[in-house]
């Protein structure tokens, strides 16, 4: 064998389609993009356009909603707080919030809060405190002798004194529909 004998197994070298090169090419003359008009341009956008008629998608009604500002919360199992306990990450009898999971390597990172869901069996006696937990979740902390306190959402003074004040308001408007109703009769 010499070095003008090697070559390439059969296959391994694919040349590229080369278009618009006459009749016997198979790709010759318009070059696989069909007629005349837009598509045959470069730079096509017709996305969803259907010739002036109104879309599909702009046909369809809108569903669902994005909250804004929404709180991205942790979620750990009563399980998981169970096999930190085994593996002695977390002692039993302990206060456990967001900030001693994360010290512990429980959780990567503190987020919005915790959120307590019931899947799983806990035995070890914790004291929780958490954002939100779920009702088998409670009862099952409750059961291991442990106790579960939620952290309240603060509400300014300012909100909750303009919330009374529109509260009244819809109380007298009420009242004075009222009256004018039974003066009518």
């Amino acid at each position: 064998m010499r070095l003008n004998q090697i070559k390439d197994n059969a296959g391994a070298r694919k040349f590229r389609v080369r278009v618009g090169r006459g009749i016997g090419s198979g790709l010759g003359k318009m070059g696989g993009r069909g007629g005349k008009g837009q598509t045959a341009r470069s730079g096509v956008a017709i996305g969803g356009f259907e010739g002036g008629q109104m879309p599909l998608h702009r046909r369809l009604p809108k569903r669902g909603f994005n909250k804004y500002r929404a709180k991205d919360f942790n979620e750990i199992n009563i399980g998981g707080l169970q096999t930190a306990v085994d593996e002695g990450k977390i002692k039993s009898g302990d206060a456990v919030d967001i900030a001693a999971l994360v010290a512990a390597g429980v959780l990567r990172r503190p987020k919005d809060g915790l959120r307590l869901l019931g899947e799983g069996e806990l035995k070890a006696k914790l004291t929780l405190t958490v954002n939100h937990a779920s009702a088998k979740a409670k009862a099952a902390v409750e059961k291991a002798g442990g106790s579960v306190k939620l952290i309240e959402k603060k509400v300014l003074a300012a909100d909750e004194a303009k919330r009374k004040k529109s509260q009244a308001k819809k109380a007298g408007s009420a009242k004075k529909g009222g009256a004018k109703a039974a003066g009518e009769e």
